[in-house]
């Protein structure tokens, strides 16, 4: 196999849109412009037409849930749909017998319930009471039938239908390889212009910008005038909003390593307990439905909403500025009564439901936290990758076009060929070690592998689905997971074979996707030794101790920390040195005669002249501190009595 090509390798790592590589971003093309320059009527215009149509059905449908009617275009997303409350739903309601819900079904369902079922971050008391809330959900809507269409979040109606990514590919890259950007990231008036989707991503490069100096000296522009992005979560009594700058922030680790990071300009989060636990549905749906409730609960939850609904406004309020600057305005409200917090008209109204620049989410997300919010925007701005053998797509098409021309002769009706035992077995242990990899259950699965005398070999079923193509063993799934300690444990307690390759040629360790999982390898080479595999053929560098492990990232934390403390301090004593300089001009523009009578300022009033000038975040972090003091010294007073 010939070697790689440097963008070849490129593209392996993570692509961020907004700052691309020049040498790929100069030679990128829109994945069908060539398309209009031959006429309708020749066979050169059918075979591109239909090139076309295959493409777009290859990447529909990679992965699809036959249960829930839904493609994906990658298996990280099919992943995500798995543990959402769309598949749960209809999981339960096929074992009840009952009918299963698409989407846009799905989404009315639970618009009236106001809230999300299920989450990113939820303890084992709030899975307990999620499950609860999904069978509540499973009797309420045990008679629907037809929904009407009603998005989740405000969105541009005019992408409804329009496939959630551009594709678009490059002269330097195999001509199976293309590169996906999501459609939500430009205008309205650059969608109406597929064709030069390259052009428009060319000019959406940014320049990365560096970190404030520890001496307070910086060229960078102020966060809040950079190109950035507006996105906020609300449902089931959790908001999150956040601020997040576009252009990337390098990082330069120890040895010179640039490390690229999101930046965030501000960010929030609010929770209220604002709905009907083990019933669904927040308090102001179920007044409207029934009529308002006279019990304590009901009144707490009242309270709640318009105590969020005030918090939520004050916040958009206070942001409104960086707001209306931003570039696209990314939000998720679930249920009527959310949408109305954020849309409805109140005075000095931030977020407008025909705004231009209003987007969804193209795909599935999970509770309103802050880490979901950076994960949305990760997920927005990384380039998609995928390698589809368009030629044999074609020609299968082609194939299938030629057949369908001809007359129609009646045939017998084929059966789908009856599954053996053999394979029924090896697709059920399948679903049961990526189940345990997934959850990282590494006990679990050791007993699972020794109780049904599975070899650390195994090679999952059906080998033809996409997921089992690139991952087929329990290493490669465990390293594409991104989960260091599986990848130990199989490694060493199981005897992995590293030297696998997938379908693509690569080995497990060329799957990993962040360096925790890369050093579980180089341990594991540590201890195994180098005589059990033929190492330089797993692509694994060279081996490193645990001990060598831990203190490296044990000196980037103190790195890291270090600099956090540096920018701190550095910020404090510009904004003391601007106080100072405030006090001084005020002092010399005061008549002479009134300092005796100068009235004192109040606590309040100091604290707001502290907090002068300081971003959103910087006024969250100096009022912890302060709280925390004030308990240090009312804890001293109380054991000094």
């Amino acid at each position: 196999m010939a070697a790689d090509t440097p963008l070849e390798e490129l593209i392996k790592r993570p692509l961020y849109v907004y700052n691309l590589p020049q040498e790929l971003l100069s030679t990128l093309t829109t994945k069908h412009e060539n398309q209009s320059i031959l006429r309708a009527d020749t066979p050169e215009a059918h075979a591109e037409k239909t090139d076309e149509i295959v493409l777009d059905h290859a990447v529909a449908s990679t992965t699809t849930c036959t249960l829930c009617k839904v493609s994906y275009l990658n298996v990280q997303e099919q992943r995500s749909h798995v543990r959402s409350d769309h598949h749960r739903y209809n999981l339960k309601a096929q074992i009840r017998g009952g009918p299963t819900l698409d989407e846009t079904q799905f989404a009315k369902a639970i618009g009236e319930l106001d809230e999300s079922i299920s989450g990113s971050e939820s303890s084992e008391a709030e899975d307990e009471e999620e499950e609860d809330q999904l069978s509540a959900l499973l009797k309420k809507q045990g008679k629907i039938a037809q929904a009407t269409d009603e998005d989740d979040a405000p969105s541009n109606k005019k992408n409804s239908g329009r496939p959630p990514l551009f594709w678009l590919s490059s002269t330097r890259l195999p001509s199976n390889i293309s590169l996906g950007v999501y459609r939500a990231l430009f205008s309205n008036a650059e969608q109406d212009e597929p064709r030069h989707i390259a052009e428009s991503l060319q000019k959406k490069q940014l320049a990365p910008i560096m970190p404030l100096r520890a001496n307070g000296n910086s060229q960078e522009t102020p966060p809040s005038s950079s190109p950035h992005v507006f996105m906020c979560m609300i449902g089931g009594g959790h908001f999150a909003a956040m601020l997040v700058s576009l252009a990337p922030e390098i990082h330069r680790r120890q040895g010179g390593v640039e490390d690229r990071q999101a930046r965030v300009i501000a960010h929030k989060t609010f929770h209220r307990y604002t709905t009907r636990r083990k019933q669904g549905g927040s308090q102001s749906a179920n007044d409207a439905a029934k009529g308002a409730a006279h019990s304590a609960g009901s009144s707490l939850r009242r309270y709640n909403e318009a105590a969020l609904e005030k918090e939520i406004r004050e916040l958009l309020s206070d942001w409104k500025q960086m707001i209306d600057d931003a570039e696209l305005l990314f939000v998720r409200a679930t249920g009527s009564t959310n949408r109305r917090i954020l849309f409805g008209q109140y005075e000095g109204q931030v977020l407008k439901q025909n705004d231009p620049r209003l987007r969804g989410f193209p795909f599935s997300t999970r509770r309103a936290t802050q880490g979901e919010l950076m994960r949305c925007f990760k997920e927005l701005t990384r380039v998609k990758v995928s390698q589809i053998d368009e030629a044999a797509l074609a020609a299968a098409e082609a194939k299938q076009c030629v057949e369908a021309s001809k007359p129609s002769t009646p045939r017998p009706q084929q059966q789908k060929p009856k599954l053996s035992k053999e394979d029924e077995a090896a697709m059920l242990h399948t679903t049961q070690i990526q189940a345990l990899i997934r959850r990282s259950k590494i006990p679990a699965l050791m007993t699972y592998l020794s109780k049904n005398s599975i070899p650390a070999s195994f090679i999952f079923r059906p080998s033809d689905s996409q997921q089992n193509f690139r991952c087929p063993t329990p290493l490669h799934f465990a390293s594409n997971s991104n989960s260091p300690s599986m990848v130990l444990a199989l490694l060493t307690k199981t005897a992995a074979d590293p030297t696998a390759t997938n379908g693509e040629g690569r080995t497990p360790f060329e799957l990993a996707g962040d360096r925790a999982t890369r050093d579980a390898f180089r341990i594991a080479r540590h201890e195994l030794g180098e005589s059990k595999w033929n190492w330089e053929a797993t692509k694994v560098p060279s081996p490193i101790s645990r001990d060598e492990a831990n203190s490296r990232s044990e000196r980037e934390r103190k790195t890291a920390e270090e600099e956090e403390n540096s920018r701190r301090k550095a910020e404090m004593d510009r904004l003391k040195k601007e106080e100072a300089a405030s006090a001084a001009q005020r002092a010399s523009k005061k008549p002479a005669g009134r300092t005796l009578g100068a009235i004192e300022k109040t606590a309040s009033e100091k604290r707001e002249e502290e907090m002068r000038g300081m971003t959103p975040e910087m006024r969250m972090r100096l009022e912890r501190e302060r709280r925390a003091r004030a308990a240090e010294e009312r804890i001293r007073r109380m054991q000094g009595q």
